[in-house]
């Protein structure tokens, strides 16, 4: 087709920072790209959102745990306006007793001397599979059969590097990689509590308990990006998360995409079995290269591309990808900073976590199973405020928790028990800060299908896709659409169902620029 007939080289539907990073990589390489958000703000969950005059929160993560330093300075993000409040924020795991833990990449306070020991050799051990895993989460998967040398050779390269490990590490790593969180703390420390904040970050974000199997996996997957040593640590950006997605907007303009807001796409155009550019729900069609999709696979493939245009192979296996979210978010407004047991002011900016032990974290997870909530659910606290006075009003606070496991309800019931699970939690914080109940103006309880209302994500998966073996790496989120390109020619994935997979951190976005660019193998 003739070059004349389409108004851009790369087409992107929505603005998330994954969709961003893509157009910023695409428009430095000489593209003309266009990104288009269906919101009237770029960022997706990214955004800010003012849930009460004055109070601004994120719409998921709330802490920046895993952007590469290598990629912010490539995207040349922070000239683009992303500063840090802080960053390698140490965690406090609270108990109703008040005795805190706190922890950081390297060391542990509050817990008896063996367990101190322990924790230093086991993350010392952890540190350094997370940094022989980190090249395989930043590189774009094979396919099960090496199409050139190239490939052949990175990949024997990443064998090398797990190899040098020594063959004791090696062996540990090939033990532990399939087990659950569970069984590997339980025999390396002694404490619930100390076991409980370690298997809360491997089942942040995720749709099971520390006795699931791949939990490991998370785990490292997790600590990939802080102590793996190329991201910023639990960093806490100035603006809030909001900010972090306008700088990526900002790259991906500066280096001349054009960004168009408040213009959602209806579907993907298809001539000859080949994408060719998008309908706008105003009717309006933009006919482009590449179509490049930031949103997750079903809305992609079921919703804006459609599966009369797809195998029924194809549509079968993805009806069979898991995106049902149950991670949701719990925002309040606070008249002042609540104080909580244990803790003193100067930790109040820092990462605050409940839960207490693996077996409590494993009661949270089990109602989720049957569509029910939790009546004490697992919390990361974040009370951004404290060190960034733009997000509330003057001398107020606002408390931004990240609330497991909460089920997927689509229900006709669900506000009625969405306000009765808000009051449990209210009345579990009351254990670990008393009074906090009097201190708060608003309040509200977002679950995963406020999500995916919100943001348009199929099941309210902020990872767009489960991250379990099954839809990881090479075969992320599907087989047949596992290294950005897809069964449908000109279509591409650049969202977080991708590898490597949630997280605000842009690979997945930057590696599916570099399969445009290089051509996708078929």
């Amino acid at each position: 087709m003739p070059k004349s007939t389409f108004d851009f080289d790369s087409l992107i539907i929505g603005a998330g920072h994954n969709g961003l990073a893509c157009a910023a990589t695409l428009a430095r390489a000489g593209q003309k790209v266009l990104v288009l958000e269906a919101a009237s703000e770029a960022g997706g969950a990214a955004r800010n959102r003012e849930f009460s005059p004055g109070y601004k929160v994120p719409g998921a993560a709330h802490f920046l745990y895993a952007l590469p330093q290598a990629l912010a300075a490539e995207l040349q993000l922070e000239q683009h306006g992303l500063k840090l409040s802080a960053r390698a924020l140490p965690t406090h795991a609270l108990s109703v007793d008040g005795a805190v833990l706190r922890f950081t990449d390297t060391e542990l306070r509050g817990a008896s001397d063996k367990d101190i020991a322990a924790y230093a050799t086991f993350m010392a051990r952890m540190t350094r599979f997370a940094k022989a895993l980190l090249p395989f989460w930043q590189m774009i998967p094979p396919r099960l059969v090496f199409d050139t040398l190239a490939q052949k050779f990175e990949f024997a390269k990443l064998a090398l590097r797990v190899r040098r490990m020594g063959r004791e590490d090696m062996r540990e790593l090939m033990r532990i990689f399939g087990m659950n969180i569970y069984d590997l703390l339980d025999e390396t420390f002694e404490s619930d509590a100390v076991k409980g904040a370690i298997a809360l970050d491997a089942i942040l974000g995720a749709e099971w308990g520390p006795r699931s199997p791949g939990t490991v996996l998370t785990y490292l997957y997790r600590l990939s990006g802080l102590a793996g040593g190329e991201g910023l640590g639990v960093a806490q950006p100035a603006g809030g998360m909001g900010a972090v997605a306008q700088a990526f907007a900002a790259a991906a303009t500066s280096a001349g995409a054009q960004l168009r807001l408040s213009s959602p796409v209806k579907r993907v155009l298809v001539e000859g079995d080949r994408a060719v550019g998008v309908e706008l729900l105003s009717g309006e069609t933009i006919r482009a290269r590449q179509v490049i999709s930031n949103a997750d696979p079903q809305t992609t493939f079921m919703t804006l591309l459609g599966p009369a245009h797809l195998d029924a192979g194809f549509v079968r296996r993805l009806s069979h990808v898991r995106q049902s979210g149950r991670a949701g978010k719990l925002h309040l407004a606070l008249r002042e900073v609540p104080k909580f047991k244990g803790l003193g002011a100067e930790a109040l900016g820092d990462r605050l976590v409940i839960g207490p032990s693996m077996d409590y974290l494993e009661r949270a997870f089990n109602p989720s199973k049957y569509r029910e909530y939790p009546t004490e659910p697992m919390l990361e606290i974040s009370l951004p405020s404290v060190r960034d006075n733009s997000l509330s009003p003057s001398g107020r606070h606002v408390l931004s928790a990240v609330v497991q496991f909460l089920p997927y309800d689509d229900s006709a019931s669900r506000d009625a028990l969405r306000a009765a699970c808000l009051a449990s939690i209210m009345a579990m914080l009351e254990n670990y800060a008393p009074g906090i109940g009097s201190l708060v103006e608003h309040a509200e309880l977002v679950t995963p299908f406020d999500i995916e209302q919100q943001f348009g994500m199929s099941g309210g998966h902020w990872h767009h896709a489960a991250m379990g073996f099954d839809q990881f790496f090479f075969i992320r989120p599907l087989p047949g659409a596992a290294q950005h390109a897809t069964p449908m020619a000109g279509l591409y994935l650049c969202g977080a169902g991708c590898h490597p997979g949630g997280g605000v951190m842009g690979i997945a976005g930057r590696n599916a620029a570099r399969q445009v660019l290089a051509g996708a193998p078929r």
